[in-house]
């Protein structure tokens, strides 16, 4: 229960005016929802809720919908605006910045823009972009450019392509953003990327999808299997070529700890019992999900939080406000 007036929002959503009419001209079709926002929508849900601040990002499907030009025209308006309604807002709204990708000579030069001109929070990226991942070298440049600025990253689950050719009855959102999620951040930790770029704070959405329930799996197939014949001929694994055949279960483990993990539709004890096994407490952070998750879904959610078994006042403390203050402290 404690904090409870003072919570910091890490994942919010946005929809400002040029992400908005951009979507609607797109016609994306019914997987892509536009919801009501404004910022004056924002403050009064952070009202009801006792949330003191909220970092906004866009969701899917970010600022790229399929040509270049468009998509620089479109983030630098984003940001722009962001930054308009964060200075309107000070100490309540702050945001992160959005970029190009797949374009990742535009995405380098908009980080720059979003963090050292306009100064926002971090950067929101997504988890997959067409068929790559992040981790995959191709997106080096721009993860340089944010390791230089020690950024924080949040990263949002996308649409793979994969996952439109699914038989299921059920939205991509159920259960495929999980995956997304999860497959950027193994793809993070064996593609050497954490090691490569560790000052970057990179925060998981949804608790790191089913990340906090595989992390033994990785950890013991790794250590058991992947550095031992025929497995190392048969895979090349940048982490496990790094070790030289003495990478340990800890050296898997260790790297998930260096990631953040929010609370957003993970806040029941079925999964917050795994993530507290994974993350270190002072890398869990509160998240909403709104506009896209309703008002009701966020007060389960903060209930679910406050009746998980074994948080410590001092615990909920740090996640509703604490671990997210030392991130943002501009929101503070």
């Amino acid at each position: 229960m404690a904090g409870q007036d003072k919570r910091i929002d890490t994942h919010v959503h946005a929809v400002p005016p040029s992400y908005r009419h951009a979507l609607t001209e797109a016609a994306l079709g019914p997987r892509i929802r536009i919801p009501d926002w404004s910022p004056e929508l924002a403050i009064a849900m952070m009202d009801r809720h006792r949330i003191s601040a909220s970092v906004l990002s866009l969701s899917v499907p970010g600022a790229h919908l399929g040509d270049d030009n468009k998509a620089r025209v479109l983030a630098r308006r984003c940001n722009e605006e962001f930054a308009e309604i964060a200075e309107k807002n000070p100490g309540r709204l702050g945001a992160f910045g959005t970029v190009t990708l797949p374009d990742v000579e535009g995405a380098c030069r908009e980080a720059e823009y979003a963090l050292d001109v306009l100064r926002l929070d971090g950067i929101g990226l997504l988890a997959s972009y067409g068929e790559m991942y992040l981790g995959d070298p191709r997106f080096d440049p721009l993860l340089e450019t944010l390791n230089e600025r020690s950024a924080v990253v949040h990263i949002h689950p996308n649409n793979h392509p994969s996952t439109q050719s699914v038989k299921l009855n059920v939205p991509n959102f159920l259960v495929e953003y999980l995956f997304d999620t999860t497959r950027a951040a193994v793809n993070l930790v064996f593609s050497s990327a954490l090691d490569r770029f560790p000052n970057i704070k990179f925060i998981l959405s949804h608790a790191g999808g089913t990340l906090p329930f595989i992390a033994w799996r990785l950890s013991e197939i790794a250590t058991r299997q992947l550095q031992l014949a025929p497995f190392n001929e048969h895979y090349s694994v940048p982490l496990v070529k790094a070790k030289e055949g003495h990478l340990s279960f800890e050296d898997v483990t260790s790297r998930l700890r260096r990631f953040y993990y929010d609370t957003a539709l993970a806040a029941g004890p079925q999964t917050f019992g795994a993530l507290r096994e994974v993350a270190d407490p002072d890398r869990i952070l509160f998240g909403s999900d709104w506009p896209y998750c309703s008002e009701p879904m966020v007060d389960d959610m903060k209930r679910a939080l406050d009746e998980t078994a074994g948080c410590s006042a001092a615990d909920m403390t740090a996640i509703e406000h604490g671990n997210a203050a030392r991130l943002f402290p501009r929101l503070s």
